[in-house]
C-alpha cells in the first residue's frame, strides 16, 4: 500500500516537472510571460539647448529608452521623449562621437586633450547619470582609457627637424595628418578574426599641400579586458593607462577631409560602416560628406598612398554605390550625420541636426536626433520618416 502511494506521489511529481518544462519552452501560459517588444522609436528626440559647444555625437540605449548627446564639453542623457534625465559636466577637453555598448550597457565616447597630447576613450556608466550637472572629475560616472597609438601618430615629427609643431594643420608633422580622434563605433573585427571591436577613427587636419593625409584611419580594440586600464578623469594630470597598441589599424582612401571622421557608425542591417565627415578641399577629390565602407569585403594588404616612404597597411574598400568620382575612384554620398548618426539596425537611422537659439542674449547650442530611412538614393541616401 505504501509502495503504491509512493509511486503515485512520484508520478504526480514527475508530471509537474514535465508540465513546467513544457511551459518554459513555449507551451501554454508561458506565452503570457514573454516580454513585449520595445516600443517604436519616436520620429525625433530633442537633446535640449545648452551653454556648451556644438553637438558632436549621439547614442541610444533602446532597452532602457535613453538617448545620449555629446555637446563638446557636456554629456546629456534624455528619455526618448526628450526629457532631460541627467548630464555630465567638467570637461576641458573635446568630447566627440558616442556609441552604446550593448555588451556592458555603457556609453563610449572619444575624448581628446590636444595641448596635453592625451587622447582617451571616455566610458560613461549611464545608470549612474541620475541628475543634472554631475561633475566628471568628482563623481564616479566616467572612466577613461588612454590610446597610445593616437599619441604616436599625432606627435610624429614628420619632417625630422626635432620640433613638434603642435595643434596646427599647416605643418608636415602629424603622421597621416592625424589631429586626434572623433568617430567611434562598435562593430565586427575588420580583420575577420571573430568577435566585436570598438573602432576609433582619427581626426585628420585639412591640408591641401600634402599627399599623405588622404586616408581615413580606423583603429580597432577588443575592450573586454579594458577595466584593468580604466582610470578616473583627472583634468591636468592626464594618465597613460591603456593598451600598448590597437588590435588592428585600417585605412580607407577617400581624399583629405576636414577633421576626419566626425561620426562613425556600424549598420548591422547592411553590414556596412558609415563615415560622416566635414568636406575636404582638395580639388583632385570629390569631397563627399558621407563615405561607406563595404562590410562584405575583408581588409586587404595594400599601399597606403602618398606616404613619404612606401608603406603598406590594411586597406578597406568603399561600397561601390552612390556617387562615383572616376578620376580618384572614390564613392560616396552627400548627406548629414556629422553631428550624430545612430543605426537602429533595421534600415532606420537617427541623423542628428545641430543648431543654436538665443536665450536672453546668450547663444545656446541645440541638438535633435531625427529618424530617417536608408534608401541608397543619390545624392542623399537618407529620407526623413517624420517629425513630431
Amino acid at each position: 500500500m505504501r509502495s503504491r502511494a509512493r509511486a503515485h506521489l512520484a508520478a504526480l511529481f514527475l508530471s509537474m516537472i514535465l508540465a513546467s518544462a513544457l511551459l518554459a519552452v513555449g507551451g501554454g501560459a508561458a506565452h503570457a510571460r514573454t516580454p513585449s517588444p520595445s516600443p517604436s522609436p519616436p520620429s525625433s528626440v530633442d537633446g535640449g539647448a545648452w551653454s556648451s559647444g556644438h553637438l558632436q555625437g549621439t547614442a541610444i540605449d533602446r532597452r532602457k529608452g535613453h538617448m545620449y548627446f555629446s555637446f563638446t564639453d557636456l554629456l546629456v542623457k534624455t528619455d526618448l521623449s526628450g526629457r532631460p534625465i541627467g548630464s555630465v559636466t567638467g570637461f576641458t577637453g573635446h568630447l566627440g562621437d558616442l556609441d552604446f555598448n550593448t555588451a556592458d550597457g555603457r556609453v563610449y565616447g572619444s575624448l581628446e586633450y590636444k595641448a596635453a597630447e592625451a587622447f582617451y576613450v571616455a566610458i560613461f556608466d549611464g545608470a549612474r547619470i541620475t541628475r543634472m550637472n554631475m561633475d566628471a572629475r568628482t563623481t564616479d560616472v566616467v572612466s577613461t582609457v588612454h590610446l597610445r597609438e593616437v599619441v604616436r601618430d599625432y606627435t610624429a615629427d614628420m619632417n625630422g627637424d626635432g620640433v613638434f609643431d603642435g595643434n596646427t594643420g599647416d605643418t608636415p608633422d602629424h603622421r597621416y595628418g592625424c589631429s586626434g580622434i572623433d568617430g567611434i563605433a562598435f562593430g565586427p573585427d575588420l580583420n575577420r578574426r571573430g568577435g566585436g571591436r570598438l573602432t576609433v577613427a582619427y581626426g585628420v587636419y585639412s591640408n591641401t599641400a600634402r599627399t599623405d593625409n588622404d586616408h581615413q584611419v580606423l583603429l580597432q580594440y577588443d575592450v573586454r579586458d579594458w577595466r584593468r586600464y580604466e582610470r578616473p578623469l583627472v583634468e591636468g594630470a592626464h594618465h597613460t593607462s591603456g593598451p600598448a597598441s590597437p588590435d588592428g589599424k585600417f585605412f580607407a582612401y577617400t581624399g583629405n577631409t576636414t577633421y576626419g571622421v566626425q561620426n562613425l557608425e556600424y549598420d548591422r542591417h547592411s553590414g556596412n560602416w558609415l563615415m560622416a565627415v566635414y568636406k575636404g578641399r582638395k580639388t583632385a577629390f570629390p569631397n563627399y560628406s558621407l563615405y561607406v565602407v563595404d562590410g562584405s569585403k575583408p581588409a586587404r594588404r595594400g599601399e597606403v598612398k602618398g606616404q613619404p616612404r612606401p608603406e603598406s597597411g590594411r586597406i578597406l574598400s568603399l561600397l561601390p554605390r552612390g556617387l562615383h568620382h572616376e578620376p580618384s575612384g572614390v564613392y560616396g554620398y552627400e548627406s548629414g550625420g556629422q553631428y550624430g548618426l545612430v543605426s537602429l539596425d533595421d534600415g532606420r537611422h537617427y541623423v542628428a541636426e545641430a543648431g543654436t537659439v538665443d536665450s536672453g542674449g546668450t547663444t545656446l547650442q541645440t541638438g535633435r536626433a531625427v529618424l530617417h530611412r536608408w534608401t541608397g538614393a543619390v545624392p542623399n541616401p537618407f529620407t526623413v520618416l517624420g517629425r513630431p
